[in-house]
């Protein structure tokens, strides 16, 4: 009598299985991470460019920078662009605030908020001359 041969997985190589995709997982979930606060990132570099566009929109209209802003001293919160990116709503990632204000100078700011807090670069900063900055100790080209 001849003996019928099973097929399947032993336990073992379901172990070791399950193993090399824990491994795999490890290494690849920080990277995604890491691209997923750069995408971020990038959308709160062009909030910040649209933003300066605003700030040049009402400078043309008005002949300075003062009154983009909430408070009497023009910081905080802008109305005349939006408060957060993404600017289009959803889950807010950066909060867009203006620093300083004069007649003939801003410096515009994109804090970190939520998930994005702990981002390497941390708040981005862009002047009327297009000046930018960060608030870290990284190179500015490696976050800009």
């Amino acid at each position: 009598m001849k003996q019928q041969q099973k097929n399947g997985f032993t336990l073992i190589e379901l172990m070791v299985t399950v193993a090399i995709v824990g491994i795999l997982a490890g290494m690849a979930y920080p990277s995604y991470q890491d691209s997923v606060m750069k995408s971020r990132r990038a959308d709160a570099k062009g909030a910040l460019l649209g933003f300066a566009n605003a700030m040049e929109r009402h400078f043309t209209e008005t002949n300075s920078y003062l009154g983009a802003g909430t408070t009497a001293g023009n910081t905080g919160a802008p109305t005349i662009f939006s408060t957060t990116s993404p600017i289009d709503g959803g889950t807010p990632y950066y909060n867009l605030t203006i620093n300083a204000a004069t007649a003939s100078t801003y410096t515009l700011n994109a804090a970190p908020t939520g998930a994005q807090t702990n981002d390497k670069c941390g708040t981005l900063s862009l002047t009327q001359t297009g000046v930018r900055g960060i608030s870290t100790a990284l190179s500015v080209t490696d976050c800009w």
